[in-house]
């Protein structure tokens, strides 16, 4: 599937990542990724691609954007909209597809194997034109979760589908448990 002479980069569409190893019940340890996929061919990029709220204190995601930025991975970032829809209810839209587009297109004349860390059907064009141009593609996602989260689309088109559930015991540690407010003292009461 991989070889190693081989010039290779990650696409990695970080909120379907996310959302993939969740439902499979592990998080991603970006550190052994990253190795493992420099173990399986020479590694020229690590791209990683996630939308971030604006006017918010803390964003949950802040810490993990800056761990990957001085931990190898280009760092491709914008600022999410907020909207409300016809119901009154609070979105958020934050899509990077065309932002990964663009870099995996850029990038091809310089790549053998793109591996695209996402099961987003939109891709399947991307997928299908870096073929054309000679690039080799392995889409990482699940279709063990329920619902399956790539595309059947998008599977057929890649040169290789990779189980995330099967890359587990090499790139996840469990997940960490929810903190949990304390509960205030409870007052005692006299009869």
């Amino acid at each position: 599937m991989f070889y190693k002479d081989e010039r290779l980069a990650l696409f990695i569409d970080g909120a379907n990542l996310y959302a993939a190893g969740k439902a499979l019940g592990f998080d991603i340890d970006y550190k052994l990724l990253r190795q493992e996929f420099m173990r399986r061919g020479k590694l020229l990029r690590a791209f990683y691609y996630t939308a971030l709220l604006e006017n918010e204190e803390y964003s949950p995601i802040r810490p993990l954007v800056d761990w990957l930025h001085y931990n190898g991975y280009n760092m491709v970032t914008k600022t999410a909209k907020e909207y409300t829809d016809s119901m009154g209810r609070r979105k958020v839209k934050g899509n990077m597809d065309i932002e990964l587009a663009v870099d995996a297109m850029e990038l091809a004349p310089r790549l053998d194997h793109a591996v695209l860390f996402s099961g987003d059907g939109d891709f399947r064009p991307l997928v299908e034109s870096l073929q054309r141009q000679g690039v080799r593609v392995s889409v990482v996602s699940t279709i063990r979760s329920q619902p399956p989260m790539i595309s059947d689309d998008l599977r057929r088109q890649a040169d290789n589908f990779i189980e995330l559930d099967e890359l587990r015991d090499v790139i996840g540690r469990p997940p960490r448990e929810p903190r949990f407010e304390r509960e205030p003292d409870a007052e005692m009461s006299t009869n």
